[in-house]
């Protein structure tokens, strides 16, 4: 019997398409060719999936970065052939989705290989679409008794029917500096810090280009800290590390367009009482949410008062060589390659355990 075909899956309609394709091509590096075939699978910014060289059997020359070449010429025509996703189950046997954002990271794209009946890596359909949308996460961390920090939830029809009224009730809540944020995105897309009322204008005007529903916080003068998490029924969290961004936040030109400027400081120069709370309470948010497979778990340490508040679950973190995921498990002693190994032992030991409860009902 062959290895594994493995299909590699990125791009895709959200505004962290870039940032799928640096992702996805670090993973095609680092994973072990001579265990698995891989099958690269490329999704347009208008939800076309294609078929790019070395999928269903055609090759590429040498060591070639398909990616960076989608990245540099444009177009995914010059390099690959449009496909029906219906058909993926003739050409591979496990999917490792590398994309981030909507139609996605919230669940969708699981949902369809769910329907497919493919085994793949990182969490399902429930914890993926929970931990994607920020207001319901937030709910979800407040009735596990996890701490997060104040917080108020926006439509798009509250400000298209009165701005003012918005502006009023964040003032009264939150006050200023705060910050605003699409509800449901990553990497730090559509996201601003407000000082005043004029700038809380734009800023919701900004999330709004990439959600209907926005998330304004309230301002805390905070180190960012963030764990990794891999495993089903019993998840392990990995070392825990410290964010030092080149801008006043960690905001996505800071993430990616820095040129490494942000740096990661691993472990972070926390008490071991403080690392231990934080890994515990990582755990804790991911099993709330049912979290499977893999996810980074992100947090804020007031810089006054030490405490500490859960900000967010990402259930696919990035993979880019700048990623905070893949660094913290190689801190805790596990290399690049083995975590990708473990992500997708993780997808088949769910796959098959959901098969086998079926078989006995």
């Amino acid at each position: 019997m062959g290895n594994k075909r493995i299909g590699i899956i990125f791009g895709g309609k959200s505004g962290e398409h870039e940032v799928s394709l640096l992702s996805a091509a670090s993973v095609i590096r680092a994973i072990d060719k001579k265990k698995f075939d891989l099958f690269y699978i490329g999704i347009t910014r208008e939800g076309r999936w294609m078929a790019v060289p070395r999928v269903f059997g055609r090759d590429i020359d040498g060591d070639s970065d398909i990616t960076a070449d989608i990245v540099e010429n444009g177009s995914w025509e010059k390099v690959g052939t449009e496909f029906n996703p219906g058909d993926l189950k003739e050409y591979i046997d496990f999917a490792l989705p590398v994309m981030h954002g909507p139609y996605c990271e919230d669940g969708r794209i699981q949902g369809l290989l769910e329907m497919v009946d493919i085994p793949y890596g990182g969490c399902g359909v429930l914890a993926s679409a929970v931990a994607m949308d920020k207001a319901v996460s937030k709910e979800i961390f407040e009735k596990a008794g996890l701490p997060v920090c104040r917080w108020e939830l926006v439509t798009r029809a509250q400000v298209k029917d009165s701005t003012d009224d918005v502006a009023k009730r964040v003032e009264n809540s939150l006050g200023y500096p705060c910050f605003v944020k699409p509800a449901n995105m990553g990497s730090s897309v559509g996201i601003s810090k407000a000082l005043d009322r004029q700038q809380l204008r734009e800023a919701l005007k900004k999330a709004l280009e990439y959600d209907r529903r926005i998330i304004v916080e309230e301002f805390i003068d905070c180190r960012e800290i963030e764990t990794a998490i891999i495993g089903n029924d019993v998840p392990e969290a990995a070392a825990v590390g410290e964010i030092l961004p080149s801008a006043e936040f960690y905001d996505y030109n800071a993430k990616y367009c820095d040129g490494g400027a942000s740096k990661l400081c691993i472990p972070a120069r926390l008490s071991e009482e403080t690392t231990d709370r934080i890994r515990e309470m990582a755990v804790k948010a991911y099993s709330a949410i049912d979290g499977e497979g893999y996810a980074r778990v992100d947090f804020f340490i007031d810089k006054k008062t030490d405490s500490i508040y859960l900000n967010e679950i990402n259930t696919i973190p990035g993979f880019t060589k700048y990623s905070m995921f893949p660094l913290l498990w190689e801190a805790a002693g596990v290399k690049y390659h083995e975590t990708i190994e473990r992500i997708i032992e993780l997808g088949y030991e769910r796959y098959y355990a959901k098969n086998s409860r079926k078989t006995v009902l």
